[in-house]
């Protein structure tokens, strides 16, 4: 009897074991059934993601290509900054040059550097931002009813930007400080009378802008060459009064690189008087603005707000 006892525990045994397998590798299987994922589901988990990455690329793509996108302001700021950024590079590059090697960077060549370089910046992007390159120029175009209020403070900021960061990389090249391209009154200059040199000298530049813009003027390479030439003529005479910057972008950037602001009130209030004289000559002399020629020229071709378009 008592192998048989022994072999029923034995047999007990063996089938509570068994049991407790059986129970275990149910439970394996149920929880590889809810875990794992068959095939088909892994497959068309990959293939939602693909269709998900390929809707945000072609998203992408259509935004890039689309220009008229009103969401395409950054294409409008990386113009202004670029722009500003070359304006700096030359308009603060030569004096530093010429004061790195002297007699190599005379006067004329020092005005006329930048006049050129807005006449090419005009021309290579103008279609895209409008080539302000100057906060003097922006707050006037809005004034003027040619450029959305909303704009401005990314157009000045970025043109700050480019300005400084210009000053930093000539600051690096050229290794003198920024402020000797930087803008100041003259040594027997005062700061009032530099500051009604830049009023004066900026209500002629926004003027010769304004006037090349307007739907009664041609646009295009006659406006970069009028500006260009304005540039040049003002800072022949007026470089050793002022610095003829009528842009408070171009000052801002050396001063600030090179660590002394200076009399820098002179160089927001001045330009931005003379671009409100600006605006009020043309409007004695074309009446209201807002019409399409002057706000294509104002905000470029991308997504342009015209206030009135029927009025060239």
């Amino acid at each position: 009897m008592g192998p048989l006892v022994g072999q029923s525990a034995d047999s007990g045994a063996a089938g509570r074991e068994t049991s407790h397998w059986s129970s275990f590798n149910g439970r394996v299987s149920l929880a590889t059934e809810v875990d794992v994922p068959s095939d088909d589901a892994a497959e068309q988990q990959e293939q939602t993601r693909q269709n998900l990455w390929d809707v945000i690329q072609a998203e992408a793509a259509r935004r890039i290509e689309d220009f008229r996108d009103p969401r395409q302001e950054w294409r409008r700021l990386i113009s202004e900054f670029i722009g500003t950024f070359f304006l700096v590079l030359v308009a603060a590059g030569a004096p530093m040059v010429g004061t790195l090697y002297p007699g190599t960077v005379g006067l004329a060549m020092a005005v006329t550097a930048p006049a050129l370089m807005v006449l090419a910046v005009i021309m290579f992007m103008g279609k895209v931002s409008g080539a302000h390159l100057n906060p003097a120029v922006t707050v006037a175009f809005w004034l003027r009813g040619d450029f959305p209020v909303q704009r401005v403070p990314g157009y000045i900021v970025t043109q700050l930007l480019g300005a400084v960061a210009a000053a930093g990389l000539l600051t690096y090249l050229v290794r003198v400080p920024a402020t000797h391209g930087g803008s100041y009154p003259g040594a027997d200059t005062t700061d009032f009378q530099a500051f009604v040199t830049e009023a004066v000298l900026t209500f002629g530049l926004v003027s010769v802008i304004l006037g090349t813009s307007s739907g009664a003027q041609s646009i295009g390479i006659m406006a970069a060459v009028g500006v260009g030439s304005y540039i040049a003529l003002a800072g022949l005479w007026a470089a050793p009064l002022s610095g003829a910057s009528m842009n408070p972008a171009r000052t801002f950037g050396p001063n600030l690189v090179g660590g002394h602001l200076g009399p820098y009130w002179v160089y927001v209030a001045g330009p931005l008087l003379g671009a409100v004289c600006a605006v009020g000559l043309a409007f004695v002399l074309r009446g209201k603005g807002g019409g399409r020629k002057g706000s294509l020229a104002a905000q470029g071709a991308l997504d342009p707000e015209i206030a009135f378009p029927d009025k060239t």
